[in-house]
C-alpha cells in the first residue's frame, strides 16, 4: 500500500517545495500549463504529453529528492563485478539512490536544480541507471507511469491555480527513511495565481 501512496505523496511534496524554491522554473511551468489548459480547470489524458518542461522539473525534483532514497536486495546467487570482486549468495546489497542522483561523476553541479538535465539532448548519452527514482531493471516500480502521471496532474492543477512561495523560516530537514521525508514538514505558502 505504501508504494502507491506514501511515495507519490513524498514526490509531490518535494516537487511543490522545488517550485516554491525556484520561482523562475515555476513561472515557466505555469506558462506551459496554461497554454494547453486555457480556461479549463481539469485535464484530459492527452494533456499529459503537452508539458515537457514541467515533466523535466518533476524529474529534476525526483533526482534531488527521490521518494525512496535507498533500496536493498538479497542476492539469490553470487555476483562478480567487472573488476573481479564478488559477493556471495545471501548478501544484502544496499543501493543508495539519493547518492547516485548526486554523483558528480554523472551529474554536473549535482546540487543545482537544473531541469534541462532531462531534455532529450542532455539525456541521450546518460547511463540508464544514473536516474532511478523508481528503481530499474526487472524489479522496478510497476506503477511508475501511473505515479508520473499523478504527479503531473497534481503539479499542473496546483500551478494553474496557485503561486507557490517558500516558507523561509521552515526549511525542510531531510529525513531519509523508507520514504524521504522532512523532519519538520515541507512548508510552502499558496497565493492565488493571477
Amino acid at each position: 500500500m505504501f508504494a502507491g501512496h506514501d511515495t507519490t505523496t513524498s514526490g509531490i511534496s518535494w516537487i511543490l517545495y522545488c517550485m516554491a524554491k525556484y520561482p523562475e522554473h515555476q513561472k515557466k511551468c505555469r506558462e506551459e500549463i496554461r497554454a494547453f489548459l486555457g480556461e479549463r480547470d481539469t485535464m484530459d489524458w492527452e494533456d499529459l504529453s503537452k508539458m515537457p518542461y514541467t515533466t523535466m522539473c518533476i524529474k529534476e525534483s525526483l533526482r534531488l529528492y527521490p521518494p525512496v532514497p535507498i533500496i536493498s536486495r538479497q542476492l539469490a546467487k553470487p555476483i562478480t563485478f567487472y573488476d573481479g570482486r564478488s559477493l556471495p549468495a545471501g548478501t544484502v546489497v544496499l543501493v543508495n539512490i539519493y547518492c547516485i542522483h548526486r554523483n558528480p561523476n554523472v551529474w554536473k553541479d549535482p546540487e543545482v536544480f537544473d531541469p534541462q538535465r532531462f531534455s532529450l539532448e542532455n539525456s541521450s548519452n546518460r547511463h540508464p541507471h544514473a536516474f532511478v527514482p523508481f528503481s530499474a531493471g526487472p524489479r522496478n516500480c510497476i506503477g511508475q507511469a501511473f505515479a508520473m502521471n499523478e504527479m503531473k496532474v497534481a503539479v499542473a492543477l496546483t500551478l494553474n491555480r496557485f503561486e507557490i512561495l517558500p516558507d523561509l523560516a521552515n526549511t525542510p530537514l531531510k529525513l531519509p527513511q523508507i520514504i524521504l521525508r522532512s523532519k519538520n514538514g515541507i512548508h510552502v505558502y499558496l497565493k492565488k495565481a493571477s
